[in-house]
């Protein structure tokens, strides 16, 4: 039963992280941000969310930018959320970088030929 809430409150701020992120990468013309994976503790006081943001040049930049502002992006998930949840967990936020990793792969295999 616990995990059934813990995916149910995942994918809850997955989508309320993904509006946060597009409503404020919508003044930085380029640049999308999309949250590809939220899990939470079995607690859930840390939520860990990992970005994937393109394009990928300007990761390391965005990551400590949101990483500065993890508790404005907090108290905005809390708004969002009141109604359902009580306590807003800690954030954490991280790299997703597989569709990096995918397109070395493809990009080996193709020499390879």
């Amino acid at each position: 039963m616990q995990e059934t809430r813990q995916n149910r409150i995942s994918r809850l701020l997955q989508k309320e992280l993904a509006s946060i992120f597009q409503s404020q990468t919508r003044l930085l013309h380029g640049v999308l941000v999309s949250v590809t994976r939220v899990r939470i503790s079995p607690d859930l006081s840390i939520c860990t969310a990992y970005l994937s943001i393109f394009p990928s040049e300007k990761t390391e930049e965005l990551i400590k930018n949101i990483n500065t502002n993890e508790k404005t992006i907090r108290y905005e998930l809390g708004k969002r959320t009141h109604n359902q949840l009580r306590i807003i967990p800690e954030l954490r936020f991280f790299v997703d970088d597989s569709l990096d990793y995918l397109e070395h792969i493809e990009h080996l295999l193709k020499d390879k030929k």
